[in-house]
């Protein structure tokens, strides 16, 4: 019988060459993506999200990942995105049922979704819930944020950002915890997180009397309409060598997928959003009606050049940098 090898990416043997442990340690967060429906087009988003779009996870769905959370023994946060994940209808279910549990929750907010028609208690209702947001602003400069998510962006946002503030959000010791997050505008990597986090607060503060928490920031991925894009302008493989030549083997050992799980909208499972984005599920091709607990998850994750994206420099993940 003739055997199918598994031919290993580049990624791999760079793991391999520096002793990096590539399984992971355990499921302590569940990533879910309730959809790709969102009332922006980004052209950095990894998931092709937009308004036009209709994968939208359902109560069915849902309520299968409730039911296993409930058999699951090591996971402290449901991180919940999308698309724009508000605009699931069942959103505000999930996050009181995941509360209900005593679980951390964490809301990937693009901040112009609080604005949208029937949205105007949205941020109310992340506080009544103590929801961790981790909202999208790409600089704090206008005219590059209007550039990377469309015209008009950058007003919606700091709108988003007054009303968080206005409940209490980012304001030390009020629980409510507000982090904002960075990604370049185009080929490059983030430049140090903490001093560019200062130059955030400073200019936030000063000029729109905003405050926040943390400013995480987050490589570009090689993929989707980030790739897309690259190609257009001819400059995908020099992006692609420079994340490669900038591969960290210390970043490689902090990265995220080493502890969290990723659901998409139809209930498959997969290593973390990007390998979803990709369609590369787990190792056992499992979904959640596969399954009993999320602690029986393959320990191997699955490895492509695209996770160069995440080891490059200060490496990157949902937690922004590694290192």
């Amino acid at each position: 019988m003739n055997r199918v090898l598994k031919t290993q990416s580049q990624f791999e043997k760079a793991l391999e060459q520096y002793g990096v442990e590539r399984n992971r340690k355990g499921v302590y967060t569940l990533q879910i993506n309730l959809g790709n429906l969102c009332n922006q087009a980004c052209n950095h988003c990894h998931v092709g999200a937009g308004p036009e779009k209709t994968d939208v996870m359902s109560r069915e769905t849902i309520d299968m990942i409730l039911s296993l959370l409930k058999n699951t023994h090591h996971i402290e946060i449901v991180d919940i995105t999308g698309g724009a994940p508000e605009l699931n209808p069942n959103f505000r279910y999930l996050v009181a049922s995941v509360r209900q549990m005593g679980l951390g929750v964490i809301d990937r907010c693009n901040l112009t979704v609080l604005s949208e028609a029937g949205q105007e208690d949205t941020a109310q209702f992340l506080a009544d819930y103590h929801v961790q947001v981790v909202a999208s602003m790409p600089c704090y400069l206008e005219k590059n944020v209007d550039a990377q998510r469309g015209d008009h962006v950058y007003k919606k946002s700091i709108e988003g950002l007054k009303k968080l503030n206005a409940l209490g959000y980012g304001k030390e010791g009020s629980g409510l915890e507000l982090n904002l997050v960075f990604n370049p505008s185009g080929m490059g990597l983030p430049p140090a997180q903490s001093a560019l986090e200062n130059d955030y607060k400073a200019f936030m503060f000063e000029n729109h009397g905003i405050f926040f928490n943390q400013l995480l920031t987050i490589t570009n991925m090689p993929i989707k309409r980030f790739k897309e894009r690259m190609e257009e302008i001819g400059k995908l493989q020099a992006y692609e060598n420079l994340l490669t030549e900038k591969f960290n083997p210390e970043a490689a050992q902090r990265i995220m997928c080493k502890e969290l799980i990723s659901v998409s909208w139809n209930g498959r499972l997969f290593d973390c959003d990007f390998n979803q984005a990709l369609d590369i599920p787990v190792t056992s091709g499992k979904n959640l009606w596969d399954i009993e607990s999320f602690d029986e998850i393959d320990k191997v994750i699955v490895f492509k050049n695209h996770c160069y994206g995440c080891t490059a420099g200060s490496g990157s993940s949902c937690k922004g940098a590694l290192i």
